[in-house]
């Protein structure tokens, strides 16, 4: 095989906090800016030639870096490009994994198309939506995507992937479990259709009849959306240390319906709030878990604190390790599964940890206790 070396742009020991909406991390070994897919494969070539392990970097929303960096090359994916095209009643949007995912959002509702509304205000690039099936206030990725390109490490070919091929369940996809390292994101093509907002969550109907807004609109569900997650701290701002963070750091709870009767009987203090699935299974909120096991808003363990808007966020009050978010999360975990059984089980990714036993904990799984 001959060496890609000579077309790839690296660069050596580059700070990883900056990359990530976090800010915690150490360095990278090696470094690429994708631009290109030959990048993308170039640079997957430079590693199986030099046995260098490869982390694949996107814009760092859902990731928590070791602070001793990443023994390896970091892969950041800036694939760029937007294209929509009309198909029959439908829309066909082919969005580069290297786009900001709510510049894309934004650019559908303004074409009035459905689909991506409530998603909006969500941090990060369109890479990494496939992933992590990504999904807020009652819509997800996976209703609307119909392929992904992919580089396929194992083959080494591009391929494409059909939205079933991509095996998609609540915030998971094959990409991030028994296919987890094997695929690089390149593009996502979603379909699309003008109609109505989704409108399902208590807090977008709640503010939309705050605001007198009696036949919603796209628009209007998107700026609904934007300032409910602006108040829990979700939408990132630079200047507020509070949205310093990887958003929802744990998944609600699915769990049976046994599960979730249990908890309602041994708590004395009123309902237990859950949403009914057509799993039949019962989703528990994590923030109320999270708020009803002893931790409050602004705990704090060295720099990472739970935030002050919204307990399912660790935010980084500057300064912060990544085993100062580790540790708290690690209480927050212990403390959920010591009240009410239930093991809550993380969102982000964490990287660069070698048999880190915070990073085991926090993976492990509670078998029939609804982690």
């Amino acid at each position: 095989m001959p060496s890609a070396e000579p077309s790839l742009a690296l660069r050596a020991r580059i700070p990883l906090a900056p990359l990530s909406t976090l800010g915690v991390g150490g360095e990278a070994r090696w470094f690429v800016r994708a631009e290109r897919l030959d990048d993308v494969v170039a640079a997957h070539r430079w590693c199986l030639e030099r046995n260098v392990t490869m982390l694949v970097l996107g814009g760092g929303s859902n990731l928590v870096m070791a602070d001793e960096g990443i023994d390896g090359l970091v892969l950041q994916i800036a694939l760029r490009g937007v294209e929509f095209s009309a198909q029959g009643e439908e829309t066909v949007l082919c969005a580069r994994a290297g786009e900001p995912w709510d510049d894309v959002v934004a650019a559908s509702v303004s074409r009035g198309l459905a689909g991506f509304e409530c998603l909006s205000g969500i941090p990060g690039s369109v890479g990494g939506t496939p992933i992590q099936n990504v999904g807020a206030y009652g819509q997800e990725v996976s209703d609307t995507l119909d392929a992904v390109t992919v580089f396929d490490r194992q083959s080494g070919e591009i391929v494409s992937l059909s939205a079933r091929a991509c095996r998609f369940a609540y915030r998971k996809s094959r990409f991030k479990q028994d296919d987890a390292g094997r695929f690089i994101v390149c593009e996502v093509r979603c379909r699309l259709r003008p109609g109505p907002p989704t409108i399902t969550y208590p807090d977008v109907i709640t503010y939309l009849e705050q605001h007198a807004t009696t036949s919603p609109r796209l628009a209007d569900v998107r700026r609904a959306v934007l300032a409910i997650r602006r108040r829990k701290g979700m939408v990132v701002d630079p200047a507020d240390p509070d949205t310093r963070s990887v958003g929802s750091f744990f998944m609600n709870p699915v769990v049976p319906v046994g599960v979730h009767a249990r908890i309602s009987a041994a708590y004395a203090d009123g309902p237990v709030p859950g949403f009914a699935l057509p799993s039949g299974e019962i989703k528990i909120p994590a923030a109320w878990l999270i708020e009803h096991a002893g931790l409050s808003r602004g705990d704090r363990c060295g720099r990472a604190a739970i935030s002050s808007k919204h307990p399912l966020a660790i935010v980084n009050l500057g300064g912060a390790t990544a085993r100062d978010v580790l540790k708290l999360a690690v209480l927050v975990k212990r403390s959920v599964a010591n009240r009410f059984g239930i093991w809550l089980h993380p969102e982000p990714v964490f990287a660069g940890f070698r048999h880190d036993a915070d990073v085991e904990f926090l993976e492990r799984a509670g078998g029939d206790r609804g982690g």
